[in-house]
């Protein structure tokens, strides 16, 4: 004890002065206005039900746990809400480490209060087996820096907090019904807490009976002469109100609170709101689960349909889905193999020219399930004639183009020897049958006999 009150701070009477003189012209020393709030951030942690808050300098984290245990006595199907505070001396000198003071118990129990007494999480929901096991709610407020008014930031981390924890899902088994069985994340999704209402608390600083602030920092709560916090939701309804210090507040400065407080409830809701959906939407991204190739199979393949699901494990049936393309590529192949022999009996394709064919081969593959109605062999035999008419018919325009260089011979010879050599031969033959005008004029040796045998006549 007297080592806390050593290291608590004093203020200075001219600090305290000015304070005062500030706030008789409706100015504070950060600039606010009496009934504005400080900046407030919400974080989430990486697990469900951790958050940080922090308000103006004042930053608090606080994070849900739960545990199954029995139920009281007088309440065998309900769980229980806990609530438990921690001052660290790294938040201020003036708070002792594993010993809570006066300020932490009030704390505790003001924002148990809100919670507890307005009815605002449902606790008949945490009941697993009633009057044997029901869950157990454990709430830590963790102080990291006291910048003032902890109450409305602890308040807002326990909210946050609550509304985005998950507890794991809880199933009775067994013989008689009644074993319990606790199912991980990775079995079912957990589920959230039902939370009814919001109860917001909003404290009020009295440095007269006259002048009072919304939200006193740390300078203003050493200079205030009595506090007030009421706790009320977005719908107007007060749930707890808590009253500090020597100073006599009239009922019609409570009721002006009551209403600002209202205000200011509605307006710190939506905050916490938006924050936990934002939250949320990121946590259901994060977990949504994508089709495996496996998956997709079983969908997309109408031979995969056979496989009993029940009796073979994802890898048994990875394996036979193998199998199964394997064979359904092997018979493709064969199949292609047999219409080519049936169009050219008499000639045996190169490697390069059957490699060409698969190339100019492309119908539809064998998971497309809009083939179910075409025949795949007269696709494919229509296919590898059209490729062998355009291949002949580019190996006819090489020739008659007279390209026929020595690098083009050289690339169609290699291509396909024996259509070379009947493209040459066509050619060829075709260039004799046709007549020009060189064919209808005599050589000079059959004129001069002519004329000879003319003249000696």
């Amino acid at each position: 004890m007297e080592q806390r009150l050593a290291n608590t701070w004093h203020m200075s009477i001219n600090e305290k002065k000015f304070i005062e003189t500030a706030l008789l012209s409706d100015l504070r020393a950060d600039g606010r206005c009496p009934f504005d709030y400080r900046k407030l951030t919400i974080k989430f942690g990486r697990k469900d039900g951790s958050t940080e808050v922090q308000l103006g300098q004042t930053h608090v984290m606080s994070f849900v746990t739960a545990q199954l245990v029995q139920p009281y006595r007088d309440r065998p199907n309900e769980g229980s809400l806990n609530i438990f505070t921690e001052f660290s001396p790294m938040a201020d000198p003036s708070f002792e480490a594993g010993r809570p003071g006066e300020s932490a118990i009030e704390l505790g129990r003001i924002i148990d209060r809100g919670l507890r007494e307005s009815r605002a999480v449902d606790t008949e929901s945490l009941c697993v087996l009633a009057g044997k096991l029901v869950w157990s709610v454990r709430l830590d407020l963790h102080i990291l820096d006291n910048g003032g008014n902890l109450l409305d930031a602890a308040n807002v981390a326990a909210l946050a907090s609550l509304m985005t924890f998950r507890r794991p899902v809880c199933t009775l088994g067994g013989e008689d019904g009644q074993e319990v069985v606790v199912h991980p994340p990775e079995v079912q999704e957990p589920l959230p807490l039902i939370v009814h209402h919001l109860p917001i608390a909003v404290t009020f600083g009295f440095m007269t009976e006259n002048i009072l602030v919304v939200d006193p920092t740390y300078y203003e709560e050493a200079v205030m002469k009595g506090k007030l916090t009421a706790t009320i939701n977005a719908s107007e309804d007060v749930c707890a109100i808590q009253k500090a210090g020597e100073i006599g507040v009239a009922p019609s400065v409570v009721m002006q609170c009551l209403r600002i407080a209202a205000a200011k409830a509605a307006d710190m809701t939506s905050k916490i709101e938006n924050a936990v959906k934002l939250f949320n939407t990121d946590r259901e991204q994060q977990s949504v689960k994508r089709l495996s190739s496996v998956a997709l199979l079983n969908i997309s393949t109408p031979i995969s349909s056979t496989i009993n699901d029940n009796s073979h494990s994802i890898c048994e049936q990875t394996t036979v889905l193998q199998q199964m393309r394997k064979s359904a590529c092997q018979e493709r192949y064969a199949s292609e193999r047999n219409v080519m022999k049936t169009e050219e009996p008499s000639c045996r394709r190169e490697v390069d020219a059957t490699t060409e064919a698969k190339r100019l081969m492309k119908g539809p593959s064998c998971w497309d399930p809009f083939s179910r109605g075409v025949d795949s062999k007269h696709l494919k035999a229509s296919l590898v004639s059209c490729g062998k008419l355009m291949e002949k018919r580019e190996n006819e325009q090489i020739v008659k183009g007279k390209l026929m260089d020595s690098d083009s011979a050289e690339i169609l010879e290699q291509r396909n020897p024996i259509a070379f050599a009947t493209i040459a031969t066509d050619v060829i033959s075709n260039s004799r049958e046709i007549k020009t005008l060189q064919d209808a004029v005599k050589p000079k040796s059959k004129r001069k006999k002519f004329s000879a045998s003319k003249s000696s006549n």
